[in-house]
Protein backbone atom coordinates (compact mmCIF):
# COMPACT_ATOMS: atom_id res chain seq x y z
CA UNK A 1 0.00 0.00 0.00
CA UNK A 2 1.27 2.88 -1.07
CA UNK A 3 2.58 5.70 1.93
CA UNK A 4 0.36 8.48 1.27
CA UNK A 5 -2.84 5.86 1.74
CA UNK A 6 -1.65 4.51 4.95
CA UNK A 7 -1.09 8.62 6.09
CA UNK A 8 -4.88 9.21 5.07
CA UNK A 9 -6.14 6.14 6.92
CA UNK A 10 -4.19 7.38 10.19
CA UNK A 11 -5.86 10.91 10.02
CA UNK A 12 -9.23 8.98 9.52
CA UNK A 13 -8.61 6.69 12.48
CA UNK A 14 -7.68 9.82 14.75
CA UNK A 15 -10.60 11.97 13.88
CA UNK A 16 -13.21 8.84 14.18
CA UNK A 17 -12.16 8.22 17.45
CA UNK A 18 -12.08 11.69 18.53
CA UNK A 19 -15.81 11.82 17.12
CA UNK A 20 -17.16 8.83 18.89
CA UNK A 21 -14.93 9.04 22.37
CA UNK A 22 -17.78 8.78 25.43
CA UNK A 23 -16.61 10.43 28.89
CA UNK A 24 -17.25 8.29 31.61
CA UNK A 25 -18.63 9.75 34.72
CA UNK A 26 -16.17 10.32 37.60
CA UNK A 27 -16.23 7.70 40.15
CA UNK A 28 -18.46 7.92 43.45
CA UNK A 29 -16.77 9.69 46.24
CA UNK A 30 -15.59 7.95 49.51
CA UNK A 31 -18.54 7.21 51.59
CA UNK A 32 -16.80 9.39 54.26
CA UNK A 33 -16.54 12.18 51.97
CA UNK A 34 -20.10 12.36 51.18
CA UNK A 35 -21.89 13.27 54.48
CA UNK A 36 -21.47 16.04 56.64
CA UNK A 37 -21.06 15.36 60.11
CA UNK A 38 -23.79 17.92 60.52
CA UNK A 39 -27.68 17.46 60.52
CA UNK A 40 -28.63 20.14 57.54
CA UNK A 41 -31.71 21.20 59.49
CA UNK A 42 -30.75 21.04 63.42
CA UNK A 43 -26.92 21.27 62.62
CA UNK A 44 -26.35 18.99 65.46
CA UNK A 45 -23.50 16.80 65.29
CA UNK A 46 -24.85 13.18 63.76
CA UNK A 47 -23.42 9.71 64.54
CA UNK A 48 -20.83 8.05 62.12
CA UNK A 49 -24.06 5.10 61.02
CA UNK A 50 -26.31 8.34 60.50
CA UNK A 51 -23.38 9.23 58.32
CA UNK A 52 -22.98 6.49 56.37
CA UNK A 53 -27.19 6.29 56.13
CA UNK A 54 -27.14 9.57 55.03
CA UNK A 55 -24.15 9.24 52.66
CA UNK A 56 -25.91 5.18 51.17
CA UNK A 57 -28.99 7.43 49.63
CA UNK A 58 -26.86 10.12 48.28
CA UNK A 59 -24.40 7.79 46.73
CA UNK A 60 -27.54 5.46 45.03
CA UNK A 61 -29.46 8.39 44.10
CA UNK A 62 -26.32 10.22 42.19
CA UNK A 63 -25.44 6.70 40.46
CA UNK A 64 -29.42 6.20 39.88
CA UNK A 65 -28.80 9.69 37.93
CA UNK A 66 -26.27 8.50 35.68
CA UNK A 67 -27.96 4.95 35.16
CA UNK A 68 -31.67 6.52 34.80
CA UNK A 69 -32.32 8.69 31.35
CA UNK A 70 -33.84 11.56 32.09
CA UNK A 71 -37.79 11.53 30.81
CA UNK A 72 -38.34 14.02 27.93
CA UNK A 73 -40.63 16.94 29.11
CA UNK A 74 -43.73 15.79 26.90
CA UNK A 75 -43.96 13.20 29.39
CA UNK A 76 -46.80 13.38 32.48
CA UNK A 77 -44.05 13.18 35.05
CA UNK A 78 -41.53 15.60 33.48
CA UNK A 79 -44.29 18.19 32.24
CA UNK A 80 -46.14 20.70 34.31
CA UNK A 81 -49.79 19.89 34.70
CA UNK A 82 -49.74 15.75 34.82
CA UNK A 83 -50.44 12.95 36.85
CA UNK A 84 -48.51 9.96 37.29
CA UNK A 85 -50.32 6.79 39.16
CA UNK A 86 -47.30 5.02 41.16
CA UNK A 87 -47.55 1.94 42.31
CA UNK A 88 -45.45 1.82 45.70
CA UNK A 89 -45.32 -1.57 46.21
CA UNK A 90 -46.68 -3.34 49.76
CA UNK A 91 -44.63 -1.72 52.02
CA UNK A 92 -40.92 -2.30 51.98
CA UNK A 93 -39.33 1.04 50.13
CA UNK A 94 -37.19 -1.05 48.57
CA UNK A 95 -39.64 -2.98 46.29
CA UNK A 96 -40.42 0.17 44.96
CA UNK A 97 -39.40 0.66 41.48
CA UNK A 98 -36.26 2.95 39.60
CA UNK A 99 -38.92 4.65 37.69
CA UNK A 100 -41.45 5.01 40.41
CA UNK A 101 -38.32 6.78 42.46
CA UNK A 102 -37.64 9.19 39.84
CA UNK A 103 -41.58 9.95 39.49
CA UNK A 104 -41.12 11.14 43.18
CA UNK A 105 -37.86 13.02 43.08
CA UNK A 106 -39.93 15.20 40.36
CA UNK A 107 -43.10 15.65 41.76
CA UNK A 108 -44.55 19.06 43.36
CA UNK A 109 -47.71 16.86 44.83
CA UNK A 110 -47.36 13.65 46.13
CA UNK A 111 -51.38 12.00 46.74
CA UNK A 112 -50.65 9.31 48.93
CA UNK A 113 -52.72 6.34 50.06
CA UNK A 114 -52.76 5.26 54.21
CA UNK A 115 -50.91 2.49 53.93
CA UNK A 116 -47.69 4.10 51.86
CA UNK A 117 -45.10 4.35 54.77
CA UNK A 118 -42.77 7.29 56.07
CA UNK A 119 -39.38 5.49 54.16
CA UNK A 120 -41.57 5.89 50.16
CA UNK A 121 -42.87 8.96 51.21
CA UNK A 122 -39.12 10.54 52.61
CA UNK A 123 -37.80 9.91 48.87
CA UNK A 124 -39.86 12.85 47.36
CA UNK A 125 -38.82 15.72 47.58
CA UNK A 126 -38.34 17.81 50.56
CA UNK A 127 -40.94 20.76 49.46
CA UNK A 128 -43.15 18.57 47.32
CA UNK A 129 -46.68 18.66 48.86
CA UNK A 130 -48.00 15.53 50.92
CA UNK A 131 -51.61 15.12 50.89
CA UNK A 132 -52.79 11.71 52.40
CA UNK A 133 -56.33 10.62 50.51
CA UNK A 134 -56.53 6.73 51.75
CA UNK A 135 -59.48 5.03 52.11
CA UNK A 136 -60.77 3.96 55.97
CA UNK A 137 -62.71 0.72 57.18
CA UNK A 138 -66.21 2.13 57.74
CA UNK A 139 -65.79 5.57 55.88
CA UNK A 140 -67.33 7.01 52.76
CA UNK A 141 -65.41 5.39 50.20
CA UNK A 142 -67.67 7.25 46.90
CA UNK A 143 -66.60 10.72 48.84
CA UNK A 144 -63.32 10.10 49.66
CA UNK A 145 -62.52 8.83 45.07
CA UNK A 146 -64.12 12.04 44.68
CA UNK A 147 -62.17 14.00 46.94
CA UNK A 148 -58.98 12.00 44.65
CA UNK A 149 -60.20 13.48 41.56
CA UNK A 150 -61.11 16.88 42.41
CA UNK A 151 -57.09 16.87 44.30
CA UNK A 152 -55.62 15.57 40.94
CA UNK A 153 -57.56 18.11 38.63
CA UNK A 154 -56.59 20.88 40.63
CA UNK A 155 -53.26 20.21 40.84
CA UNK A 156 -52.67 19.56 37.35
CA UNK A 157 -54.82 22.20 36.07
CA UNK A 158 -52.31 24.33 38.46
CA UNK A 159 -49.36 23.40 36.36
CA UNK A 160 -48.36 20.69 39.39
CA UNK A 161 -46.11 17.87 38.79
CA UNK A 162 -48.88 15.19 40.40
CA UNK A 163 -47.93 11.89 41.75
CA UNK A 164 -51.01 9.63 42.86
CA UNK A 165 -49.01 7.14 45.22
CA UNK A 166 -50.75 3.74 45.90
CA UNK A 167 -49.91 1.02 47.67
CA UNK A 168 -49.22 -2.01 45.65
CA UNK A 169 -50.02 -1.94 42.17
CA UNK A 170 -52.72 0.97 40.84
CA UNK A 171 -54.32 -1.40 38.60
CA UNK A 172 -54.68 -4.59 40.67
CA UNK A 173 -57.90 -3.88 43.37
CA UNK A 174 -56.12 -0.24 43.36
CA UNK A 175 -58.91 1.39 41.52
CA UNK A 176 -56.56 3.13 38.95
CA UNK A 177 -58.38 2.67 35.86
CA UNK A 178 -61.11 4.62 37.49
CA UNK A 179 -58.18 7.47 37.90
CA UNK A 180 -57.21 6.98 34.44
CA UNK A 181 -60.89 7.54 33.06
CA UNK A 182 -61.39 10.24 35.26
CA UNK A 183 -58.24 11.92 34.14
CA UNK A 184 -58.45 11.15 30.24
CA UNK A 185 -62.58 12.96 30.55
CA UNK A 186 -60.91 15.82 31.73
CA UNK A 187 -57.96 16.38 29.66
CA UNK A 188 -54.99 15.48 31.64
CA UNK A 189 -51.83 14.21 30.38
CA UNK A 190 -50.84 11.21 32.87
CA UNK A 191 -48.67 8.12 32.70
CA UNK A 192 -48.71 4.90 34.84
CA UNK A 193 -45.36 3.20 36.88
CA UNK A 194 -46.42 -0.30 38.05
CA UNK A 195 -45.73 -1.76 41.34
CA UNK A 196 -45.18 -4.96 43.09
CA UNK A 197 -48.62 -6.07 44.19
CA UNK A 198 -49.26 -7.52 47.52
CA UNK A 199 -49.69 -10.97 46.24
CA UNK A 200 -46.68 -11.52 45.05
CA UNK A 201 -44.42 -9.26 47.50
CA UNK A 202 -46.34 -11.02 50.84
CA UNK A 203 -45.95 -14.61 49.22
CA UNK A 204 -42.26 -14.08 48.44
CA UNK A 205 -41.46 -12.55 51.95
CA UNK A 206 -43.61 -15.57 53.82
CA UNK A 207 -41.69 -18.53 51.96
CA UNK A 208 -44.89 -19.06 49.48
CA UNK A 209 -44.21 -20.10 46.13
CA UNK A 210 -47.55 -19.53 44.52
CA UNK A 211 -47.04 -21.96 41.94
CA UNK A 212 -45.02 -25.17 42.11
CA UNK A 213 -45.39 -28.01 39.42
CA UNK A 214 -46.07 -30.11 42.19
CA UNK A 215 -49.16 -28.61 43.79
CA UNK A 216 -50.38 -25.25 41.77
CA UNK A 217 -50.13 -24.60 38.31
CA UNK A 218 -52.63 -21.67 38.02
CA UNK A 219 -53.21 -18.89 40.46
CA UNK A 220 -56.59 -16.64 40.73
CA UNK A 221 -56.22 -12.98 42.51
CA UNK A 222 -59.59 -12.24 44.20
CA UNK A 223 -60.35 -9.28 46.47
CA UNK A 224 -63.35 -9.44 49.28
CA UNK A 225 -63.95 -5.82 49.05
CA UNK A 226 -66.51 -6.61 46.07
CA UNK A 227 -68.65 -3.71 44.89
CA UNK A 228 -71.26 -5.40 45.23
CA UNK A 229 -71.75 -9.16 47.14
CA UNK A 230 -68.99 -11.65 47.74
CA UNK A 231 -71.49 -13.93 46.38
CA UNK A 232 -71.34 -12.31 43.07
CA UNK A 233 -67.97 -14.64 42.70
CA UNK A 234 -67.89 -17.88 40.70
CA UNK A 235 -67.01 -20.06 43.91
CA UNK A 236 -66.75 -23.22 42.04
CA UNK A 237 -64.17 -22.15 40.11
CA UNK A 238 -62.43 -20.36 42.66
CA UNK A 239 -62.67 -23.67 45.19
CA UNK A 240 -60.57 -25.86 42.32
CA UNK A 241 -57.88 -28.33 43.70
CA UNK A 242 -54.51 -27.81 42.58
CA UNK A 243 -54.83 -23.91 42.18
CA UNK A 244 -53.53 -21.14 44.73
CA UNK A 245 -55.67 -18.87 45.69
CA UNK A 246 -54.82 -14.95 46.73
CA UNK A 247 -57.25 -13.31 48.28
CA UNK A 248 -57.10 -9.04 49.06
CA UNK A 249 -58.77 -7.27 51.65
CA UNK A 250 -60.20 -10.35 53.04
CA UNK A 251 -59.34 -10.16 57.12
CA UNK A 252 -63.26 -8.88 57.64
CA UNK A 253 -64.61 -11.78 55.29
CA UNK A 254 -62.41 -14.79 56.86
CA UNK A 255 -65.83 -16.53 58.22
CA UNK A 256 -67.79 -16.04 54.93
CA UNK A 257 -64.97 -16.84 52.55
CA UNK A 258 -64.26 -20.37 54.48
CA UNK A 259 -67.54 -21.06 54.40
CA UNK A 260 -67.74 -20.74 50.70
CA UNK A 261 -64.98 -22.20 49.85
CA UNK A 262 -65.55 -25.10 51.46
CA UNK A 263 -69.49 -25.46 50.79
CA UNK A 264 -68.20 -25.56 46.83
CA UNK A 265 -65.93 -27.77 47.35
CA UNK A 266 -62.19 -27.08 48.62
CA UNK A 267 -61.01 -30.04 50.70
CA UNK A 268 -61.21 -28.09 54.53
CA UNK A 269 -57.58 -29.77 55.25
CA UNK A 270 -56.22 -27.49 52.26
CA UNK A 271 -53.14 -25.48 53.75
CA UNK A 272 -53.42 -21.32 53.89
CA UNK A 273 -51.14 -18.73 54.95
CA UNK A 274 -52.76 -15.30 56.02
CA UNK A 275 -49.66 -12.53 55.88
CA UNK A 276 -50.44 -9.53 58.19
CA UNK A 277 -48.16 -6.77 57.15
CA UNK A 278 -46.49 -8.32 54.01
CA UNK A 279 -42.80 -7.00 53.51
CA UNK A 280 -42.52 -4.24 56.72
CA UNK A 281 -40.95 -5.08 59.89
CA UNK A 282 -43.77 -5.97 61.79
CA UNK A 283 -44.90 -9.02 59.13
CA UNK A 284 -46.85 -12.25 60.84
CA UNK A 285 -47.36 -15.11 59.16
CA UNK A 286 -50.52 -17.06 60.63
CA UNK A 287 -51.06 -20.65 58.84
CA UNK A 288 -53.60 -23.52 59.44
CA UNK A 289 -56.15 -25.35 57.64
CA UNK A 290 -58.58 -24.00 55.67
CA UNK A 291 -60.99 -25.67 58.62
CA UNK A 292 -59.36 -23.45 60.96
CA UNK A 293 -58.99 -19.93 58.70
CA UNK A 294 -61.52 -17.80 61.25
CA UNK A 295 -60.97 -19.04 64.09
CA UNK A 296 -56.98 -19.01 63.83
CA UNK A 297 -57.36 -15.57 62.61
CA UNK A 298 -59.25 -14.75 65.56
CA UNK A 299 -56.72 -16.29 67.97
CA UNK A 300 -54.03 -14.17 66.39
CA UNK A 301 -55.77 -10.81 66.12
CA UNK A 302 -55.18 -10.59 62.95
CA UNK A 303 -55.75 -7.12 61.53
CA UNK A 304 -55.70 -5.53 57.70
CA UNK A 305 -53.67 -5.20 55.60
CA UNK A 306 -53.67 -9.20 55.41
CA UNK A 307 -53.22 -11.10 52.24
CA UNK A 308 -54.91 -14.74 52.29
CA UNK A 309 -53.14 -17.64 50.24
CA UNK A 310 -55.22 -20.50 50.12
CA UNK A 311 -53.85 -23.83 48.71
CA UNK A 312 -51.59 -26.57 48.85
CA UNK A 313 -48.43 -23.99 48.09
CA UNK A 314 -49.08 -22.47 51.84
CA UNK A 315 -47.34 -25.16 53.35
CA UNK A 316 -44.41 -24.18 52.18
CA UNK A 317 -44.22 -21.31 54.88
CA UNK A 318 -43.70 -23.75 57.30
CA UNK A 319 -40.08 -24.92 55.94
CA UNK A 320 -39.00 -21.70 53.67
CA UNK A 321 -39.83 -18.57 55.44
CA UNK A 322 -36.84 -16.49 55.65
CA UNK A 323 -38.30 -12.59 57.02
CA UNK A 324 -39.08 -12.07 60.22
CA UNK A 325 -40.82 -14.93 62.73
CA UNK A 326 -41.86 -18.37 62.20
CA UNK A 327 -45.94 -18.77 61.03
CA UNK A 328 -48.06 -19.04 64.06
CA UNK A 329 -50.16 -22.37 64.10
CA UNK A 330 -49.57 -25.81 63.70
CA UNK A 331 -47.67 -27.08 60.53
CA UNK A 332 -50.78 -27.07 57.67
CA UNK A 333 -51.67 -30.66 57.03
CA UNK A 334 -48.64 -31.96 58.87
CA UNK A 335 -46.32 -32.39 56.26
CA UNK A 336 -44.59 -28.97 54.93
CA UNK A 337 -40.86 -31.03 54.94
CA UNK A 338 -42.71 -33.44 51.91
CA UNK A 339 -43.79 -29.93 49.95
CA UNK A 340 -40.17 -28.86 50.85
CA UNK A 341 -38.62 -31.66 49.62
CA UNK A 342 -40.40 -31.22 46.39
CA UNK A 343 -39.92 -27.79 45.80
Amino acid sequence: MPIRHVGRRRRHFRRTAARDRVTLPPPPAPIHAMASPLHPVSGRARSAGACAAAASRRGWRGLLARLLPRRGAAEAGGAAGGVTLVGAGPGDPGLLTLRGLRALERADVVLYDRLVGPGILALARADALRVEVGKRVGGDHHATQARIHALMLEHARAGRRVVRLKGGDPFVFGRGGEELEFLRAHGIAYEVVPGVTAALACAAYAGVPLTHREHAQSLRLVTAHCKDSLDTLDWRALAQERQTLAVYMGVAALDGLQRRLIEHGRDPATPFALVENGSRPQQRVVAGTLAQLAERARAHAVRAPALLIVGEVAALAGTLHWFGAAPLGEPARGEPDRLAKAA
